[in-house]
């Protein structure tokens, strides 16, 4: 009774609430400031096993969650942008991002007195949100800095609540629970609360008041690094295999490294307290800690990197992928006449792959038979076939006439190519319009969405009548994709003319717009090319 009238039980749940909003509001305000960077980076800039390690570490040091840069990756692999070896490289990275989280906390925390600065960020980040509404950076910014003062403020309180329990009891008199059980409630919390960070502050919190030995606190970081690959498993189930190949990849490296971790505890902590001199230090001894063992996880793992993915491609096994292709297959090119024919259809059969995939990540439902979930690269394969069988036509002595109907089909394979890229890397641009709280932008993403819908039935519809001519639709489908194109430049214009919609915002739509049209153009136009005139 004499501990529970010291504890304030609800002042650390309040102080563990704070903190959690606090770090989500920081991973918002980031993302919103650094628009595409984060996603360009990662997908650009993993061409390496180290490229991919260290965007993965910065990232995550930057946006200050290894969780949310883990999920883009299992995003970017199953869409194949990203290759499983690169994918995996990238989440090892994330650990050691993930311990600037550590360091920030343990410096600011700790070695200063929090209220000199948390209630003041709260104050001006507060008025910056009243006063600065009106440019969406600075709301952003002060966004960002309430976020750093309830980040600091919800420790506060932890702290506090944590400093009066341990007035009232004697630490010393409490049995020694072991490293196990340590490394074990650090992976229980850290699962429960989606957030390492979170952990790692209480864990700071306790091992500053000397609730925990140092021994303890060291475990615990360990136990909360193996719990964030639950948050990563969660978001592969039920996901493509690349999704769950990257996420069980990345769970053999923690793995690998808690285990590296403990067999090596007692050298590491004294390479922490003694050989570095953090004994008096021990919150920023912890701090270093973090960052030494999840370093030498990357420098154990990297080498074996090849091999892992081996091994991971045999427990989660790809399924064997059928031909996409439907006409050239079995088509001989040495008979030109139906060689042509056959590509002319595989062609239109290429559109219809390249509208499943496109309406799949625009989150747009199918609109006839399901061909199976299609990636970018099997697009790239199947245009490549196309083209393969294309050459290989291109060998057989043809006719002027046969020429001249082959080079508009192959022409036309081309657009469909170039179309579905473009709206493929597209996607990532317009799913902020999705995401926009501005009732305009929603509204311009659901005018672009129906465009999508006027060509993905049109390319149904002549997908599953190649041999009929179609001339009368593919001309009023072309009008209502420029209809489409001239009422959403006029849609912006009375936006920008009532100044509800900023220069910078108006850019970047008439942009996106106008490769949008494209795309859909080119689609349009390319069918004209493939369709079959009546005879």
């Amino acid at each position: 009774m004499v501990i529970l009238e010291h504890f304030d039980i609800w002042r650390l749940l309040a102080g563990l609430g704070i903190f959690l909003f606090g770090m989500f509001m920081m991973e918002e305000s980031i993302r919103q400031l650094s628009g595409r960077a984060f996603k360009s980076l990662i997908r650009r800039y993993t061409g390496t096993r180290l490229r991919g390690i260290v965007s993965g570490a910065v990232s995550t040091s930057i946006l200050q969650s290894s969780s949310a840069v883990s999920l883009m990756v299992l995003a970017f692999a199953g869409a194949g942008l990203m290759t499983l070896v690169n994918a995996v490289a990238v989440m090892v990275g994330t650990k050691i991002g993930a311990t600037m989280t550590a360091w920030i906390v343990a410096i600011f925390g700790f070695q200063f007195q929090i209220e000199t600065f948390a209630l003041p960020m709260i104050g001006l980040g507060g008025l910056g949100l009243i006063f600065l509404a009106s440019s969406p950076r600075y709301v952003n910014l002060s966004k960002l800095l309430v976020a750093f003062g309830f980040l600091f403020h919800g420790l506060d309180f932890m702290k506090t609540s944590v400093e009066d329990l341990t007035a009232a009891i004697d630490i010393a008199a409490l049995p020694d629970l072991g490293i196990w059980f340590y490394g074990l409630a650090g992976l229980l919390l850290t699962a429960v609360m989606q957030s390492s960070a979170a952990t790692i502050a209480i864990t700071l919190t306790m091992l500053f008041n000397g609730v925990v030995d140092f021994n303890g606190a060291a475990a615990m970081v360990i136990g909360a690094n193996v719990g964030t690959t639950v948050t990563v498993l969660l978001g592969s189930v039920g996901g493509i295999p690349v999704k769950k190949q990257a996420a069980f990849g990345q769970l053999i490296f923690t793995l690998t490294t808690a285990a590296a971790a403990f067999a090596l505890l007692p050298l590491l902590i004294w390479l922490v307290l003694e050989l570095f001199g953090f004994a008096d230090k021990p919150v920023l001894g912890l701090a270093l800690f973090h960052t030494i063992f999840n370093v030498l996880g990357v420098i154990i793992f990297y080498p074996l990197l090849p091999r892992v993915t081996v091994y991971i491609r045999r427990v989660f096994p790809e399924p064997v992928r059928q031909h996409l292709t439907r006409y050239i297959t079995n088509t001989s090119p040495e008979v030109p006449e139906a060689a042509i024919e056959a590509l002319r259809k595989e062609a239109i059969n290429q559109a219809r792959c390249s509208m499943d995939f496109i309406r799949m990540i625009y989150g747009i439902a199918p609109g006839g038979r399901t061909r199976g979930e299609i990636t970018y690269d099997d697009l790239e394969r199947l245009h490549a076939e196309i083209f393969t069988f294309y050459a290989r036509i291109q060998t057989h002595q043809m006719e002027e006439e046969e020429a001249r109907r082959l080079e508009p089909y192959i022409r036309a394979s081309r657009s469909i190519m170039n179309a579905a890229k473009n709206l493929f890397e597209l996607n990532q641009e317009l799913d902020e319009l999705r995401r926009d709280e501005q009732e305009f932008m929603q509204e311009a993403w659901q005018r672009l969405l129906e465009r999508l819908g006027i060509v993905g039935e049109l390319v149904e519809r002549i997908g599953g009548e190649p041999d009929q001519d179609h001339a009368e639709i593919l001309g009023e489908a072309f009008e209502a994709v420029e209809g489409a194109d001239k009422k959403f430049i006029g849609a912006c214009a009375r936006e920008v003319a009532a100044m509800r919609l900023h220069e910078h915002e108006v850019t970047r739509l008439l942009m996106s717009n106008r490769l949008f049209t494209q795309s859909c153009r080119m689609l349009v136009l390319s069918l004209q090319s493939l369709n079959r005139q009546a005879d």
